[in-house]
């Protein structure tokens, strides 16, 4: 993205959050980012379209971040997804995506309230693949039922939380009590046996033809998360995978000539997940020259 369009997105965020998206005009936002209204329709088709821009970069970067925050350490230690949903709720409310989300909603736009919808997928997938990471395999059928009940739970907890404490509410004690709810639950499940919606179902909802499909460094993150758990995994191994998770996940410019030497180290572990790994970074990295 160049700067010219970035510094519109900006600008049209603020209008958006200041008089709301309905009530803004593509003249507000010609006058307000100083650019006509020819080199506005060259960068978006239509004011639709730039709202889902700005979605689309701040998630963007929220991923990244929050992601971040996963490097180095244990994917199955609970605290860490505490921390992740934490951030990303706190970037949430500083990119004002909730007052937003709320007007698409009651404005009934379809095209909108569809990119949102797909949004949530997202969501609940990442809820799903994460929950995945700190559970046994026991609990793999139940995870989009503890992922559905998680977004929802977090959503009313926070709300009457504040309701209660006013100021004084932490949203780091409602994501914790939450997020230690369903984990608990989800034992019970597996126990139970009960099984509200498949998971599998999820590739419905959110398939990978979708044009906004799920982050390739994502899908990189969660093969990474799954390998560090496999028992031929060892210390050298792990390094290795942060290795290539650093690269992927933390420069604008990952070194593919770096990252192939590494999975060639790697290459007597005949595990499917390797090859999962390999195809993804081959598919989605070009080469640097």
């Amino acid at each position: 993205m160049n700067d010219r369009k970035r510094h519109v997105i900006e600008k049209a965020h603020q209008l958006f959050i200041e008089k709301g998206f309905q009530a803004t005009s593509i003249q507000d936002i010609l006058d307000y980012s100083g650019i006509s209204k020819g080199t506005f329709y060259n960068y978006f088709s239509s004011k639709n379209q730039l709202l889902m821009d700005i979605f689309k970069t701040a998630f963007r970067k929220m991923e990244i971040d929050r992601n971040g925050l996963l490097h180095g350490k244990d994917p199955g230690d609970p605290e860490i997804f505490i921390s992740q949903i934490e951030f990303q709720m706190y970037a949430n409310r500083e990119n004002k995506i909730v007052p937003l989300f709320e007007e698409v909603f009651f404005s009934g736009d379809k095209e909108l309230k569809q990119y949102i919808e797909v949004g949530q997928m997202k969501i609940l997938r990442w809820f799903s693949d994460r929950l995945g990471d700190i559970t046994d395999e026991i609990c793999q059928p139940y995870l989009l039922d503890a992922a559905i009940m998680l977004n929802g739970i977090l959503l009313q907890n926070i709300r009457f939380h504040r309701k209660a404490n006013g100021e004084a509410a932490s949203l780091r004690t409602v994501v914790r009590y939450s997020v230690t709810r369903i984990l608990n639950m989800l034992e019970e499940l597996a126990l139970s046996g009960e099984q509200l919606v498949p998971p599998e179902i999820l590739d419905t909802w959110l398939p990978v033809s979708q044009a906004e499909e799920l982050d390739w460094r994502i899908k990189v993150q969660s093969v990474i998360s799954r390998m560090k758990k496999l028992e031929y995994n060892n210390n050298d191994h792990h390094k290795k995978l942060d290795f290539i998770e650093e690269e992927i996940l933390r420069s604008s410019s990952p070194r593919k000539f770096l990252i192939d030497s590494v999975l060639v180290s790697m290459a007597a572990i005949d595990k499917n997940e390797l090859s999962e790994l390999k195809a993804l970074i081959d598919e989605n990295l070009l080469e640097k020259a």
